[in-house]
């Protein structure tokens, strides 16, 4: 790369892109980078809402649809199993069609889902198709994994953590948004009118398209590299990440998902009560991820994983105790506590990604922009891998909620196995990451990575 400004062709394709390089940056590359990051955003944050809907639409769903408590639980999981899955497919998108053709095209696509429930969201259809339509809000679900993929582009790796954590806050929002949204209608129409909050998305979908087609860019120099995904997938290191990402942001969508229903079943709440509750949790968790990303940018990814698991493991303690005891007030903290605590690690996390690459690469000989050039190259593609099994923590959640529910009819059993879940988590981020690092997980920003690589 050389000069300070970002050559163009048609179609809002920019040919060159360095954003190591510090007076490009400071001339051209971060103006450019935050305009994509905002509108990024914004798209995100209405995938995520979708992919969310029917933690929503449940609270609608009276005694009148004919669902059980078991059958409600199965069409989260359905729409949480969707959205994993079409997240590897999203990551590479980018690289082959562009970021903002893609954002464009993933965006309009949300409103498949979104007329459908429109149309069948009443009393009288069947169960199967309430599955077919949750499955169809999955698409939501992949708008996550091609937005980090191509936000991470934009920005210097002394940046990532900062742009990513903020970018998946930001989208990670759209959870407690519709949920206040399902709030304000129950809490104004009444639980016999889910159309209301349906119809309202409609203009919000297609606002975030044409913001998207008119002010976002796609990058040239990101190309579609097979290469680069077979090194992805052969590599430990995206694995072990995706085991944590698993604790963290499988947690939060998992949580996200299915705490109204939690409310609802074993604390007897009614939707109106449930709905008045189940948006703060998503909403804290979703506040506090670029914070996690800030404080890995500063002391290391791995020490605040490591720090965020712990906490986790004590809070799922609090929030056994509660359920034996039924104490919704001490259940509530626990539960909020681990929304917070499971935004923290999912900023901590994906900003370890790129970093790991990146010291692999000096590790191996490179400098410079060869060397960021390799993080990029390999993390973007990792991080569609990491994000599809991350989201599968959250069906894990509800399938095990769904069992538990089923067996006995309290949550208990699946909390005690979700604090199993974190203490190998802990046990993991320590031995691979602190105890004898593999890379030294992103240092204070500015230093000098010089990682002693083991095999793993």
């Amino acid at each position: 790369m050389t000069g300070t400004t970002a050559p163009r062709r048609g179609g809002r394709w920019i040919d060159q892109w360095d954003p190591e390089d510090e007076t490009f940056w400071r001339e051209t590359g971060e103006r450019t980078a935050r305009r994509n990051l905002v509108y990024s955003v914004l798209s995100e944050h209405i995938g995520f809402s979708i992919w969310s809907l029917w933690s929503v639409m449940v609270l609608f769903m009276g005694p009148q649809y004919g669902i059980d408590p078991a059958g409600k639980f199965f069409l989260i999981a359905t729409a949480t199993f969707v959205g994993a899955f079409v997240r590897v497919p999203y990551t590479f998108a980018v690289a082959r069609f562009g970021g903002r053709n893609w954002t464009v095209f993933s965006a309009l696509l949300l409103l498949a889902p979104t007329v459908a429930a429109l149309a069948v969201m009443e009393p009288g259809t069947s169960y199967g198709t309430f599955l077919l339509v949750a499955a169809l809000t999955g698409v939501g679900g992949g708008n996550f994994a091609s937005s980090m993929t191509n936000i991470n582009a934009f920005f210097p790796l002394r940046k990532k953590g900062w742009a990513l954590g903020l970018n998946a806050g930001g989208g990670n929002i759209g959870v407690p948004v519709v949920q206040l949204a399902g709030l304000l209608v129950i809490a104004t129409a009444g639980a016999g009118h889910p159309r209301i909050l349906l119809g309202a998305y409609i203009p919000l979908i297609v606002l975030a398209a044409a913001l998207a087609a008119a002010r976002m860019d796609n990058l040239a120099p990101v190309r579609n590299d097979t290469g680069a995904v077979r090194e992805a997938v052969k590599d430990a290191h995206t694995w072990i990440m995706a085991f944590l990402y698993i604790g963290t942001f499988g947690s939060f969508i998992g949580y996200s998902f299915a705490f109204g229903l939690v409310l609802q079943t074993q604390f007897g709440r009614t939707p109106l009560q449930a709905a008045s509750l189940t948006f703060i949790g998503p909403l804290l968790g979703s506040l506090v991820r670029p914070v996690g990303g800030a404080l890995a940018d500063r002391f290391g990814g791995a020490r605040i994983t490591l720090g965020t698991f712990v906490a986790m493991a004590a809070a799922t303690g609090v929030v056994v105790f509660a359920s034996q005891r039924h104490s919704l007030v001490v259940f509530l903290v626990g539960f909020v506590a681990l929304f917070v605590l499971s935004g923290l690690g999912n900023g901590s996390t994906y900003k370890m990604i790129p970093g790991i690459f990146q010291a692999k690469a000096l590790a191996r000989g490179m400098s410079g922009e060869a060397a960021a050039a390799y993080g990029r190259r390999l993390s973007g593609a990792s991080m569609g891998l990491i994000g599809a099994v991350g989201a599968l923590g959250g069906l894990g959640i509800n399938l095990v909620f769904r069992e538990a529910f089923l067996s006995s009819g309290s949550g208990t059993a699946a909390f005690v196995t979700f604090l199993g879940f974190y203490a190998a988590c802990c046990a993991v981020t320590w031995a691979v990451y602190l105890r004898r690092p593999v890379v030294p997980v992103l240092p204070e920003a500015g230093a000098e990575v010089k990682p002693q690589l083991t095999s793993v």
